[in-house]
């Protein structure tokens, strides 16, 4: 399992960013940050304001917009169960186990070229 201490993994470079869209895209969701993209193939769910969710549920898209404008200051990559992205008290999670039923990739992340923008060249992640 790898924490937000390990600054070799890819979320490292997610941390103190804000979530700056949720966009949902036929049957998945991204999480954008002003330049990288994380994208969650398989359905996620997490702990908004002690609120459980789970996508594609009643009510989770709603709860997923209020992770707008919030800041990552911790995760958790386990490439066998999870990969979680922590906002304080809230969390948000996507599901990695072979047993999702997404094929063999559950999250992908964009990282950002030398110009700021989202882009391969600034790095591609599979999980």
């Amino acid at each position: 399992m790898i924490s937000a201490n390990d600054s070799n993994d890819p979320l490292h470079l997610l941390m103190g960013l804000e979530v700056s869209a949720v966009s949902f895209v036929r049957d998945y969701v991204e999480l954008h940050f002003d330049g990288p993209v994380l994208r969650a193939l398989s359905d996620p769910s997490g702990v908004y304001g002690g609120r459980e969710w789970r996508f594609p549920a009643p009510g989770s898209m709603e709860l997923m917009r209020c992770y707008i404008g919030l800041t990552v200051d911790g995760f958790e990559l386990d490439p066998e169960r999870i990969l979680a992205l922590d906002f304080g008290e809230h969390r948000f999670v996507v599901p990695l186990d072979c047993d999702n039923g997404w094929g063999p990739e559950s999250a992908h992340m964009v990282g950002v070229g030398e110009d700021g923008r989202t882009s391969p060249l600034g790095g591609f992640w599979t999980w």
